[in-house]
């Protein structure tokens, strides 16, 4: 997919699959891809209300999508992690081909079962520029329900 093709859109279809499950958080089991119909890896494990995920757009030469963790801070370069950016985002909301992500950050609490941290940084992505994503291990992030 690129940016000038608007045909179809497997990448939103799973974003919406995955806001689904954060909205119905279920701790069983199944096969380890984004589209899998559960969050979590079984009953045994924490309830995990997040699919973490990192964005690749058409044109960032395979760099991560990365934006700023606060409202008041730059823009920032694609790939960039630091103080200030981050290239892991939570799916909020879907509206057509329009997606809003919440971005995340690493927990600065090394000992936390919990990897990362909410912030009240949003953005609003059109899904035919992104060319690729990646989940990360589902996960339990406070503050988001």
């Amino acid at each position: 997919m690129n940016c000038t093709n608007k045909n179809g859109n497997c990448i939103n279809e799973i974003l919406s699959v995955i806001l689904v499950l954060q909205e119905n958080a279920c701790p069983e089991n199944c096969l380890d891809t984004c589209d899998r119909p559960m969050l979590g890896g079984g009953a045994n494990c924490l309830i995990c209300n997040t699919r973490p995920v990192m964005l690749y757009t058409c044109c960032a030469n395979g760099q991560p999508w990365s934006m700023p963790i606060a409202k008041e801070a730059t823009a920032c370069a694609a790939g960039t992690t630091s103080d200030t950016c981050s290239t892991v985002f939570r799916v909020e909301k879907i509206e057509g081909n329009c997606c809003t992500f919440r971005v995340l950050v690493t927990n600065p609490d090394e000992t936390s079962l919990n990897p990362y941290v909410s912030t009240n940084s949003f953005f609003t992505m059109d899904c035919s520029c992104l060319c690729c994503i990646r989940c990360l291990t589902d996960c339990y992030v406070d503050c988001v329900c």
